[in-house]
């Protein structure tokens, strides 16, 4: 076994994985066991959101991380991107989820900023990809 593979598991892939099991959890809790809750306050539609973006933002991070891995240059701005990510997981599908189940009003205007977090972090993979490429440029 090599020095690397006997490392533990960082702190950012472990809370990849717990953001993608918390994922998958509350996807089949608001599709089973909430549903008629959900539905009476026509919050379904929100749920399902709010897991869907949950589900592939937690992925795309295990994927960007594992990217990371491979390309040692570019991990640091790999963690940055699935950290965006995971602060996304956690602002734009933890409001909705809160908001659904009759949450305090005032996490409305958290959602965007989770959303622009989503969004920074795709930015940050257009960064990626013109650094690993610097002399290509951008198609008309």
């Amino acid at each position: 076994m090599s020095a690397r593979s006997q490392r533990p598991p960082s702190l950012l892939f472990t809370l990849t994985g717990f953001s993608g099991l918390c994922a998958v959890a509350l996807g089949a809790l608001g599709a089973h066991a909430l549903r008629e809750s959900l539905t009476t306050r026509q919050s379904f539609d929100s749920w399902q959101t709010a897991s869907g973006y949950h589900l592939a933002h937690s992925v795309a991070a295990l994927g960007i991380l594992v990217l990371g891995q491979a390309m040692p240059s570019s991990a640091r701005l790999c963690g940055r991107i699935a950290s965006l990510w995971l602060l996304g997981c956690l602002l734009f599908s933890g409001s909705i989820y809160s908001l659904s189940l009759g949450g305090p009003k005032w996490l409305g205007p958290v959602t965007p900023l989770g959303g622009l977090a989503f969004m920074a972090g795709w930015g940050g993979v257009v960064w990626l990809a013109w650094k690993l490429n610097p002399k290509s440029e951008p198609a008309p």
